[in-house]
């Protein structure tokens, strides 16, 4: 199946993620694709607060995993497991940052951001949303599922 959605602002894509989430289950693995300042981190946000975390949530950059405990849903998703493989060189790499275990975590959901750095070892099953910048502010958002 594949949806697509026009967004006009940061808020829209927030909505939209927000919305997109009440939908998840535990166990699954989304693959965020886009370039810099497509609005990766912000539909993350959005998918965060639809989840039901209300904290703040920011890019892991640096740190490459972030995980967001989720509180009283009843989908039983325990976790967000924001991961961000920017400045991951080779699939690898995950043994070495331990995201092996974040990325299959059955009782959570994993956001992954610059996924196509190891599609090779992504199920089937994962879920690729793509965001592609039309202006400053107007994205479009592809969901394949």
């Amino acid at each position: 199946m594949k949806q697509e959605f026009i967004s006009n602002s940061p808020l829209e894509t927030k909505n939209f993620a927000a919305g997109f989430a009440k939908n998840l289950k535990p166990g699954i693995i989304l693959a965020l694709y886009g370039d810099l300042g497509a609005g990766k981190t912000t539909f993350i946000q959005g998918l965060a607060a639809g989840l039901g975390y209300k904290g703040k949530v920011t890019s892991p950059t640096f740190i490459f995993i972030r995980p967001y405990e989720i509180s009283k849903q009843k989908r039983k998703i325990k976790t967000l497991y924001h991961i961000d493989l920017y400045r991951v060189e080779k699939p690898s790499d995950l043994e070495t940052i331990g995201a092996r275990e974040f990325i299959f975590d059955t009782e959570a959901v994993a956001a992954i951001e610059w996924p196509e750095k190891i599609e090779k070892i992504l199920p089937t099953k994962t879920i690729k949303i793509n965001l592609e910048s039309i202006s400053e502010t107007k994205r479009k958002i592809t969901v394949s599922e």
